[in-house]
Formats: structure tokens, sequence, C-alpha cells
């Protein structure tokens, strides 16, 4: 196994060049939120790029180790290097490193890696459905149900739109939809079966 520091987390501003191509490809085919798989030694992370919020926002996740964190991506495709630090020492344990004073780990070094292995372009094979992102977000209604299966048009009841639904629907649908429930009372409907899930279309 190798050996490495699990200190070394120094901010350092990064321009990710490599996302670039990836942004136009999303932005040319209406393309708000793209998932792909980023390897490193034996550990695989997904890895989705929201550009429907601001700023734009990576989310690099681990789902056997339930494991996730999130990168805001500011103007100019620049990153902060710098993780938490309950955050960063949990991603050299996923990555197999241990402590070594000679050789730090580098987030620096991670993320310029991973700036190498962006895909250029967008796949379809590679499109998010809520119950993609549902494992790396903290849900507070049913969590349980990441399936989406339609919208409920509140004023129709005379009710209001919970804060706990624009939460989940913000997280699992994004900004737009977000967005558009809070402006017209709808709330974003969930079920715990796979085979209930319909298309997303905004309300």
């Amino acid at each position: 196994m190798e050996k490495l520091q699990v200190i070394d987390n120094i901010g350092v501003k990064m321009k990710l060049d490599g996302i670039i191509s990836l942004y136009k490809s999303m932005k040319c085919q209406q393309v708000d939120r793209y998932r792909f798989d980023y390897k490193v030694g034996k550990a695989i992370f997904d890895v989705f790029f929201f550009i429907d919020s601001s700023p734009y926002l990576l989310l690099f996740g681990v789902k056997a180790e339930n494991f996730s964190f999130e990168l805001k991506v500011n103007n100019g495709f620049v990153i902060d290097t710098k993780l938490d630090n309950d955050t960063y020492k949990r991603l050299c344990k996923i990555l197999g490193l241990e402590f070594d004073p000679e050789r730090p780990f580098s987030t620096w070094n991670f993320f310029k890696e991973f700036n190498l292995n962006i895909p250029p372009q967008v796949s379809n094979a590679s499109s998010v459905n809520p119950q993609d992102i549902a494992p790396y977000q903290s849900i507070v209604e049913e969590a349980d149900k990441i399936y989406f299966v339609g919208w409920r048009d509140n004023s129709k009841w005379r009710t209001r739109v919970q804060v706990t639904n624009l939460d989940k629907t913000r997280k699992l649908l994004g900004e737009k939809a977000y967005l558009c429930c809070e402006q017209k009372n709808i709330s974003s409907c969930w079920s715990d079966k796979k085979d209930s899930a319909v298309k997303v279309n905004l309300p």
C-alpha cells in the first residue's frame, strides 16, 4: 500500500481547463447535470457536474464507502483545492493512503490528475437521474423515496409546498425545478419503488 501523509491540505486555486469542453458540450445539448466516473487506484468516484446552480458544482461520491463532497466551480472554472479536515482524512483513507512525512499527499495533485481525466463531451449513456444523486445527498423528507413520480399542485388543495420538499427538489432535480416549484407552489412527489419512476419534466 502506498504511504502518503494525511496532513498536507493547503488551499490553492486551480483552473479546471479540462472541464471547459464538457461545459460547452452540456450547454450545446442543453444538459444541466452530467455524471461520469473517475478512477483513482482502487477507488471509483461518481462525479456529477451541475451547471444549473451558481456557482457551478462538482459532486464527488463513492457509493461503496458512503462518502461524498462538493466543490464550487467559480467564474473561470476555478476551484479551491483545499478540503475540510474530515473530508480530507476520509479521502486519504478511501484512496488507501497512510502517513508518510517524506511523501505528503497533496489535494492539488489529486485535482490536477482529475483535470486530465474529465470527459470532453456529453454521452447519452451518462444522463443523471434523481436516484443517482440521492446516495450522496442529505435528504430530510422521506429519504428512502428517491424515485420521481410527478408533481402536486398545492394551490388546488389550498396548502403550501413544504420547505423540506423544496430542499429535496433542489438537491435531486436541480435549481430550475426548485425555483419553478417555489414560485408555483408545487411539490415534487416520490416513491421508494424503482418501477414507479417517470421522466422528469418541469411542471
